[in-house]
């Protein structure tokens, strides 16, 4: 699929996207959002490919949203009733992409390659892993430019990193670098600029080798889904349901495979769709 903001290829098993508005630091549009969509729909769909890479071309990884658009910059329809039932379309754009995000069955990888503030760096909030070059800035700048968090930040961001750290990032607005963002944790390395890709390839090619497909989804959307659970019951629930799925599935297989000290032969395809019971599509309406 040709994309007018992104770069995608895709290299034995790993989907990689890549922002692609150099010119303009990557920053963020609404086309943007709605082509990492495609993309990611696009990936979720192909079962030959394992795990995505997200990074930027040029010296940014994404400078925020694009402020020099017309209208309302942040892609918000200004002439609807904020007190009215049509408000509920009125979405952020950012938080639709992260939303996709959070639905995917394949391991998201980020390869932070430079500045990334405001949008730029919500989005990343809900990759699975975030690698930085020791060129890259992160800020959620929000504060400074009068507005609120958004790309769902205010549920994944102190998730990640507590609620101190999140409330002073969010607080303050400044930018910081990846030095800070490491010892936070919202980064897990930092890698020479040079080894930035190679090693974030390293990285998906180390969650495919050897994995049931059907095992690391549902693995995804377990963890991801019970940081909201009020009780382990529900995961408990949930981890029966799933566990009698691939049990009977890969789970022959990889017990076989061991038995016989052979590699395994995982056949369970993601696109054949979750274990019965286990919705990883479900959404809560936006209201």
């Amino acid at each position: 699929m040709a994309f007018e903001t992104l770069q995608t290829s895709k290299d034995d098993g790993i989907y990689t996207i890549m922002l692609d508005r150099p010119d303009r630091m990557n920053a963020f549009t609404v086309q943007m959002g709605n082509e990492l969509i495609e993309a990611l729909d696009e990936a979720d769909g192909d079962d030959s490919i394992r795990s995505v890479i997200l990074s930027g071309n040029g010296r940014a990884f994404c400078a925020g949203m694009d402020l020099s658009s017309t209208g309302n910059v942040f892609g918000l329809d200004e002439t609807v009733d904020a007190a009215g039932p049509e408000m509920v379309r009125n979405r952020d754009e950012g938080g639709k992409v992260v939303l996709r995000m959070f639905r995917m069955k394949k391991p998201l990888v980020g390869a932070i390659n430079g500045a990334s503030v405001g949008v730029g760096s919500t989005m990343q909030l809900p990759l699975d892993v975030r690698i930085a070059s020791p060129f890259a800035k992160f800020g959620f700048v929000f504060s400074q430019r009068g507005i609120t968090l958004e790309s769902c930040a205010s549920w994944f961001l102190p998730r990640l990193v507590g609620i101190p750290k999140a409330l002073e990032w969010s607080f303050k607005g400044n930018v910081f670098d990846a030095e800070e963002a490491l010892a936070a944790g919202l980064v897990s390395e930092i890698v020479d600029a040079e080894n930035l890709m190679a090693r974030a390839r390293e990285i998906a090619d180390g969650f495919s080798s050897g994995t049931s497909a059907m095992s690391i989804a549902v693995n995804r959307q377990l963890i991801w889904r019970m940081m909201g659970a009020a009780h382990p019951m529900e995961a408990h629930a949930a981890e029966s349901r799933t566990m009698y799925h691939t049990s009977t599935r890969d789970g022959k297989e990889g017990v076989q495979s061991f038995l016989d000290k052979r590699p395994p032969e995982f056949q369970d395809a993601v696109s054949s769709g979750p274990p019965t019971g286990f919705n990883w599509d479900d959404e809560p309406p936006f209201q």
